[in-house]
């Protein structure tokens, strides 16, 4: 199956957008190499800002530079622009309604060997809090090109968290995404997925696990966490009365928490909270702590089962 980074298809398809608008503007922390951001500092020197590793700053200046009408992209680190400058995010962008939008590289445990100072998997619990702020996770390459077409088309501040390394492609080039409106993979009835981010594949591969057993189940990519698709959710939970969630997040306050929320006031059903538990993620490559932690097809196709028995 093809692989690429949704950096990459973020920065091709924003210098193709600012190339044609000059109020587009990139801001980067000393990471346009980790943002794969290429020719763009130099093919558009006007429409590009080099902060440094200030990311509190970072987040200020752009949304200095949103209140004056540009369109502001700050890239960088989403361990440190989520934790770091979770102040500036909530007053000088979501407060002030400032039209920035943060893409936080890296997101999750990306970042491997470098450990739990640059894991980011507290993000989507602090920003999915914040009023007033879109909160995106794609889960490949085309669906984040598609998905800056969005944020181009709205001026609501976002914070859209990216993985590192390549990830197979599923969705089809020029797809196009709508914020809010989850994308339903299947119409199995025997157990519902709700998922986001890289872990999308991986439930597609266990959906197919499971197939070959029998077992139909329905996946859910929940790409936009806020604001969630609710009405999604609902039926998901009416139609297969289980749910399993997702995510390279901690268990607690993420995509599980904002699932667990719905469905505890609309439809109670059994759940369970598949992400990173309350520790510190072992060093190593995204793949290999996904294994460790059984966050595989394998591994998700046995906890899908073991729900399965408590309806």
């Amino acid at each position: 199956m093809e692989k690429t980074t949704c950096r990459g298809a973020f920065s091709t398809k924003i210098l193709q957008e600012a190339k044609k608008d000059k109020d587009i503007i990139v801001v980067c922390t000393d990471s346009r190499g980790s943002a794969s951001l290429g020719s763009y500092p130099d093919e558009l020197p006007e429409q590009f800002v080099e902060m440094g590793i200030a990311e509190q700053n970072s987040v200020t200046v752009s949304a200095g530079m949103a209140s004056m009408g540009k369109k502001v992209y700050a890239i960088g680190p989403a361990s440190f622009y989520s934790m770091r400058s979770a102040e500036q995010v909530k007053v000088d962008m979501a407060y002030s309604h400032n039209n920035v939008k943060v893409i936080g590289i890296s997101g999750g445990i990306s970042y491997g060997a470098l450990g739990a100072t640059h894991h980011s998997l507290q993000d989507i619990a602090l920003m999915r809090a914040i009023p007033d702020l879109i909160v995106e996770i794609p889960s490949d390459a085309n669906q984040m090109t598609g998905l800056v077409d969005a944020m181009l088309a709205t001026e609501t501040p976002a914070y859209i968290r990216i993985g590192r390394g390549a990830v197979p492609v599923i969705y089809p080039e020029g797809v196009k995404v709508e914020i809010g409106k989850a994308v339903k993979w299947g119409e199995g009835k025997d157990a519902g997925i709700i998922v986001c981010g890289q872990l999308v594949s991986r439930a597609l591969d266990a959906a197919k696990l499971l197939e070959a057993e029998g077992i139909h189940v329905t996946v859910l990519d929940m790409h936009t966490i806020k604001p969630l698709d609710e009405a999604a959710i609902i039926e998901l939970a009416e139609n297969c009365g289980c749910i399993l969630t997702l995510e390279e997040h901690s268990i607690y306050g993420g995509l599980g928490g904002a699932v667990a929320e719905v469905v505890a006031v609309n439809k109670p059903v059994p759940m369970s909270i598949a992400g990173i538990p309350d520790q510190d993620a072992p060093n190593g490559s995204d793949a290999e702590v996904f294994d460790y932690l059984k966050l595989n097809a394998e591994g998700i196709s046995e906890r899908v089962k073991e729900l399965i028995k408590k309806k």
